[in-house]
């Protein structure tokens, strides 16, 4: 086989959608697969075409339900493993378990590296993941890892709206480096930090802006949108220290409740998250706008594919 026949394409069932995308930019069809549960709840897979010596790429986000979601990616793996594909690549647009990177007390697991542990010894030859909630991520995998930015997607939507006067927020200390880099994005924008202290989890305290809002248009970045207690307590600080406009961006729209109802309370000019967590109809508002990802993950792939600089599309 040619290298472009031996690219296999297999989705999972947490977002096909972005998988059907993926497939459309590389010009290949998704692999045909069996997917099953028995009553009990078990998942059976069945990869339905020869792989054999083929380079084989699985899309699946660890989105809602994050343990069915991963298992179903386990035992994926595990099937192109037992047919003896080449090199298995798991493409995980939305990392699941990654805010547990470390121990900040006792008796703590660290579910992040333990769900590296779990893909590696699954058989995955590589991964492709993109906006880790930690960087250091990376280094729990002993095997290749990728790691890509949905901000280009971002930066050129919030470009071609042409607003003016902006200031770069980040929602937290620990986001600095992330607003940072999205800030030298936008014309060297200048940066403001909101002083946050968390009382326990999912549960954010707002104190103060660090940074001159007063009449710009600030926009709020962080790599997730969970109950979004941080994004919209921020947003109403910014407000009330003056903010013109607000907008929150972020790549993964994870949305658990509350997020709805604290983001469509209209303090918020818009919403603006990619497609790597599919968008329910009932996780959806007026201010919300969910842009793709599909051509950037589709040009990773085939860049991996063919050996080629991945990081040279973000410089």
């Amino acid at each position: 086989m040619t290298d472009h026949n031996r690219l296999r394409l297999f989705s999972g069932s947490a977002n096909t959608g972005l998988a059907t995308e993926v497939s459309r930019y590389l010009g290949i069809d998704l692999g045909p697969m069996v997917r099953k549960q028995f009553a009990d709840g078990e998942l059976y897979i069945q990869i339905q075409e020869s792989i054999r010596g083929c380079d084989v790429y699985l899309i699946q986000p660890c989105c809602h339900p994050v343990n069915d979601n991963l298992m179903e990616l386990l035992i994926m793996i595990d099937a192109c493993r037992r047919a003896s594909a080449r090199q298995i690549t798991a493409v995980i647009p939305y990392y699941g378990y990654a805010r547990a990177d470390r121990k900040t007390a006792g008796r703590e697991s660290i579910t992040a590296k333990l769900t590296a542990n779990l893909i590696t010894e699954a058989g995955a030859s590589r991964i492709l993941a993109m906006d880790l909630h930690s960087a250091q991520i990376q280094g729990y995998f002993d095997i290749p890892f990728d790691h890509v930015y949905g901000s280009p997607v971002i930066l050129n939507y919030l470009a071609s709206k042409r607003l003016s006067d902006i200031v770069v927020v980040s929602p937290d200390v620990g986001g600095v480096a992330r607003a940072r880099a999205f800030a030298k994005k936008l014309n060297d924008a200048p940066l403001a930090i909101i002083d946050k202290r968390r009382q326990s989890h999912n549960v954010a305290e707002v104190l103060n802006v660090i940074g001159d809002v007063r009449g710009k248009t600030a926009v709020l970045v962080d790599d997730m949108i969970d109950t979004a207690g941080t994004i919209s307590e921020g947003a109403r600080l910014l407000r009330e220290e003056g903010a013109r406009q607000v907008y929150a961006c972020a790549t993964h729209a994870v949305f658990s409740h509350p997020a709805i109802e604290r983001l469509s309370t209209g303090v918020l000019e818009e919403v603006i998250v990619t497609n790597t967590i599919p968008a329910s109809p009932d996780k959806t508002f007026d201010q919300l706008t969910v842009l793709s990802v599909a051509n950037l993950l589709g040009e990773t792939i085939w860049r991996i594919h063919e050996d080629s600089s991945v990081s040279s599309m973000f410089r």
